[in-house]
């Protein structure tokens, strides 16, 4: 498996991965440390996600992340990984008023926070012309279908959707519909694998799964969900190491040897008394 390298050709190598049965790796980062150390991964791509109001900022959901807090962590995260692929994800109320609130808050992910495209959550008409406005600007956005957690007030939680037949067959025409207004890549959470296979067979474009079975063409996880590091652990979650333990076991190690006297040691001192 190659990774993608060069950002001239990223379109076409995901399109072409989707092609030729080649999985694509999402990971989210919000700040420079973990933006650095993905980058150093065959990880393809790097999606800066409003996931950091619930891991980074403590919000209880992704509704109170602003276009600031997007811009802020997005341009961190650039600087940790200064060629990889980013997608930064446009925060609640960013792109729901007007479509020219939409086009500037897009403009702004990009010029300020330094994001190689957006990612947008819904597919209903309103989201359509979103994403026809922002492709008409030439940027490449994301689509996002599913489980969309800026609309928990609306499914009522984190539930899992498209359980029903006409539920399902509204998200297949409905990515069909991103696809149409030119989405180059589509998230499917939360979802029935059967639909999530459906659906990556019905549209030409690469779709990432989270929650969304075995066959979309690529996968995505939260940073700290993958390593550990929340307290979350969703059922489509696999940790990949425990931080959280890891962590909290190095910094009581610390005090107790600051409290017993240990730290510093002689080398740990510039010019030591002898």
């Amino acid at each position: 498996m190659t990774k993608v390298k060069s950002k001239n050709n990223y379109l076409a190598k995901f399109l072409e991965m989707k092609q030729q049965g080649e999985k694509i790796c999402m990971l989210t980062a919000y700040d420079y440390a973990m933006a650095k150390c993905v980058s150093a991964t065959s990880v393809d791509l790097i999606l800066v996600g409003d996931s950091l109001g619930m891991v980074v900022l403590g919000y209880a959901d992704t509704l109170q992340v602003t276009l600031e807090d997007m811009i802020e962590h997005c341009s961190a995260v650039r600087r940790g990984a200064p060629d990889s692929f980013i997608i930064a994800d446009m925060p609640y109320l960013t792109y729901h008023l007007s479509e020219e609130q939409t086009r500037q808050n897009a403009a702004e992910l990009i010029i300020q926070g330094k994001a190689d495209a957006i990612k947008l959550e819904g597919g209903s008409g309103t989201r359509v012309q979103a994403i026809k406005a922002i492709v008409d600007m030439e940027i490449p956005v994301c689509a996002h279908l599913g489980l969309t957690p800026q609309s928990i007030r609306k499914f009522g939680g984190y539930l899992v959707q498209g359980k029903k037949p006409e539920q399902q067959e509204e998200l297949l025409n409905q990515a069909k519909e991103v696809e149409k207004a030119g989405a180059f890549m589509l998230v499917l959470e939360g979802i029935p694998e059967l639909l999530g296979k459906e659906i990556t067979e019905a549209v030409s474009i690469p779709t990432i799964g989270i929650g969304a079975g075995r066959y979309t063409d690529g996968q995505v996880l939260v940073y700290h969900d993958l390593l550990g590091y929340s307290d979350m652990q969703p059922k489509y979650v696999k940790q990949y190491a425990n931080l959280n333990n890891d962590i909290k076991a190095a910094i009581e190690l610390y005090a107790q040897e600051v409290k017993s006297r240990a730290f510093p040691a002689a080398e740990n001192i510039y010019f030591p008394i002898t």
